[in-house]
């Protein structure tokens, strides 16, 4: 590259500085192939266009705060006959986040219900959605800070603002008064505005009664319940094949292209 010195800053000045990655290679490629000016160009600005499309991806997963990062090209489809493969490859096209709403992902511990959650979270953030994963335990701890110190507006527009919110390991115990107000917020300030995708090891009908004031109970899990998407699990833990040295059934990669 000592020949292209003089490129440097003219390239940086133009916030394409990137393409000093690959213009030895392209410059090779274009001799070799006997490339006009036009196609050696136009081979340049695609790997730019490349290379800012892999940075932004990044910066979204970044901010997605994903546990750990899932796609369904790793998943085992194959493990579980039961597995509602169909529903997974639909929802995971995210039409419902272009409807805006919901997905409710229910079913015994270790069935993959995380995974497929921060699944989703990942193509969201591939076709360009903002993406949020938050344990819910976490979430409302958060919330419970904000009422303590004067900032819990600012805190829940924190979770209002992203294109797709994730909370995992919904109503896992009773709820306190105080989480039952902040779970109705957040579910008035989304539902029909933007998309959930909430985990849990409960069935929807098993939340009811873990809120201590009913009324705002019904009146939020009613507007989210009957207007979500409902993917159950019913298959056995997934986890015990994750262990070094399990077989492992062939993946079946889903399509969502």
């Amino acid at each position: 590259m000592s020949g292209f010195h003089h490129l440097r800053n003219k390239l940086k000045a133009l916030k394409l500085g990137g393409m000093l990655d690959s213009l030895e290679l392209r410059l090779s490629q274009a001799e070799g192939e006997h490339l006009g000016f036009i196609d050696f160009l136009e081979l340049l600005l695609e790997d730019e266009i490349q290379r800012r499309a892999q940075r932004t991806l990044t910066g979204r997963i970044s901010r997605a705060h994903f546990e750990t990062v899932k796609t369904f090209e790793e998943f085992d489809f194959g493990a579980d006959p039961g597995l509602p493969v169909q529903q997974i490859r639909d929802l995971a096209t995210c039409h419902f986040l272009e409807a805006r709403a919901s997905v409710l992902i229910c079913g015994p511990v270790g069935a993959g219900k995380t995974h497929i959650a921060q699944a989703f979270g990942m193509e969201a953030c591939r076709r360009g959605y903002s993406v949020l994963f938050m344990k819910t335990t976490r979430l409302l701890r958060d919330l419970a800070g904000g009422r303590a110190d004067g900032g819990w507006e600012q805190r829940l527009r924190r979770y209002l603002q992203p294109d797709l919110l994730i909370l995992d390991d919904f109503a896992m115990k009773e709820f306190t008064v105080a989480h039952t107000e902040d779970v109705y917020e957040l579910i008035d300030g989304r539902v029909g505005r933007s998309s959930l995708v909430i985990t849990s090891n409960r069935s929807p009908q098993d939340w009811y009664p873990l809120f201590p004031n009913p009324v705002l109970a019904e009146s939020a899990l009613d507007r989210l319940v009957n207007a979500a998407h409902h993917l159950t699990l019913h298959g056995q833990s997934y986890r015990p094949r994750l262990r070094p040295g399990q077989p492992k059934a062939i993946a079946k990669e889903v399509k969502t292209q």
